[in-house]
């Protein structure tokens, strides 16, 4: 049987738009995350992302006329717990590190997904996927520059603090975790349905935690959470749109795209330097995207309908 490259049916194009879009809005995501990190503490980003977007959903779900309480509650609400420790990890890991190297880090988990993907989904890996996960992760591995990667090449590679470090490894983690469960819930669930119980277990899954340390916002600082829960809902959508329409390995070896724009997004804003090693991490993460669109083997699998 012929295989045809990804993105040659209009589901399958929608849906790397999707994941485009969702790394786009992501980043903007840590831009604002980073602005409010030094004096908010990231349980409580997490609620005031959590808030607007459960009003943000049940809107988008009253008028699209679906029942919000899903089928299988269950796996939604462990979703949703899951998600809730990712977004915690990924929060305390932007405010402690480079916006670069927090992104990249976090951009372990595609590797956690395809496995965890294949075990409980029974997902095979196509070549093409295959070979963009590991120049993907050669890439995140140039971009953070460990020491033990870059010892004696060049110039000493910076070394980050290792509790941050930790955390965005945890996030990885857990991250992967919750796309799996994603791509399982698309078999079974509508798209706002998985997207609506993630702040819905978010409110009350933070709030001891903001009690314990609360902080008064200040207006400028107000509006950088209203950013938060924006960017984080429209990546929330479009992420959950491409993952029920792609293999999970496929749809988050698109998604590394996030780490080129967080690295703009780095120097631009926030001053980040950007050296040749970078540099060429960018490039391979670059080209691990162009590689999981120019097609996948005939072992990537069928997408699974989200109907």
């Amino acid at each position: 049987m012929r295989v045809l490259p990804l993105g040659s049916t209009p589901i399958e194009a929608a849906a790397v738009r999707a994941m485009l879009l969702s790394a786009l809005s992501f980043s903007l995501m840590g831009v604002c995350v980073k602005q409010v990190g030094a004096r908010i503490p990231a349980a409580e980003v997490v609620l005031a992302r959590a808030l607007l977007s459960v009003a943000l959903s049940w809107w988008l779900l009253r008028r699209a006329d679906i029942d919000p309480w899903g089928r299988r509650r269950g796996l939604l609400i462990v979703r949703g717990a899951i998600g809730t420790l990712a977004l915690l990890c990924v929060y305390v890991a932007l405010a402690a590190l480079p916006l670069a190297s927090a992104t990249v880090l976090q951009y372990l988990y595609p590797t956690f997904t395809a496995l965890l993907a294949w075990l409980a989904l029974g997902e095979r890996i196509g070549r093409r996927v295959l070979a963009a996960m590991a120049v993907g992760w050669l890439g995140v591995l140039l971009v953070a520059q460990p020491a033990l990667l870059l010892g004696g090449i060049g110039r000493a590679a910076p070394s980050l603090p290792l509790i941050p470090v930790l955390i965005a490894l945890a996030g990885a983690l857990c991250t992967a975790l919750a796309y799996v469960s994603v791509r399982q819930l698309g078999r079974s669930e509508h798209p706002l349905v998985i997207v609506f119980y993630f702040p819905l277990v978010a409110v009350p899954l933070s709030l001891p935690l903001v009690a314990l340390d609360p902080v008064m916002p200040t207006p400028v600082e107000l509006l950088w959470l209203v950013g938060v829960g924006l960017f984080t809902q429209l990546g929330q959508v479009w992420l959950t749109r491409g993952l029920t329409a792609l293999p999970a390995a496929t749809a988050t070896a698109i998604s590394y795209a996030q780490v080129v724009f967080a690295g703009l997004w780095g120097w631009l804003i926030f001053q980040e330097g950007i050296d040749g090693w970078t540099l060429l991490g960018a490039a391979l993460v670059l080209l691990a995207t162009l590689l999981s669109l120019s097609g996948r083997s005939g072992a990537g699998g069928r997408s699974a309908s989200p109907g």
